[in-house]
């Protein structure tokens, strides 16, 4: 019983010193858990293709650079399909506009379209339904240790390995 009592001190300590941070990631044009807008839909499946405006708060204090992800773990029979991937995005940064233009400094990388910007949702047709996780990364450098225009798949391990925080806002699209 003792240590649990000490677990309980140890998080109400964390959390009472802020050392615990809870970030969350927003959007005008994109609800948790709702399907996405033909806006956000690439363009060769019938949308816009425009990238959705994102807010987010609570980074912890030591954050120097933010990075944007946009992932569908559904495609491709589960190995999933990256559709944007900015970084390197200042800290003093807390959203990005409808239309994905990124702040000066910060970096694209190359999506699985081939392409260093925002392409939207496109499944294939009869796949189901698919999840687009839309995720902020805190970063403690203000530039990634990653090559330029590197894919999704290779700069997910490091931010993984070293966001002091991430929030994910995960939306739904099917055809």
């Amino acid at each position: 019983m003792k240590s649990c009592g000490i677990v309980v001190v140890t998080l109400a300590s964390a959390l009472m010193a802020g050392n615990v941070f809870a970030m969350d990631v927003s959007s005008t044009d994109v609800t948790q858990g709702a399907s996405l807008a033909l806006a956000q839909v690439y363009s060769q499946c019938g949308g816009n293709n425009v990238a959705p405006a994102l807010a987010w708060t609570g980074a912890p204090p030591a954050t120097k650079s933010f990075a944007v992800t946009l992932f569908d773990p559904d495609a491709q029979a589960g190995k999933g399909w990256w559709h944007w991937i900015a970084y390197d995005i200042p800290a003093g940064t807390a959203a990005l506009p409808r239309g994905g233009a990124l702040p000066t400094g910060a970096q694209a990388g190359r999506n699985d379209f081939g392409a260093k910007k925002f392409d939207g949702a496109c499944p294939p047709n009869g796949s189901g339904t698919h999840h687009y996780r839309f995720t902020v990364w805190a970063m403690p450098t203000p530039t990634l240790a990653v090559d330029a225009g590197a894919t999704g798949e290779a700069i997910e391990p490091y931010l993984k390995a070293h966001a002091l925080a991430s929030a994910m806002l995960t939306a739904t699209y099917e055809k």
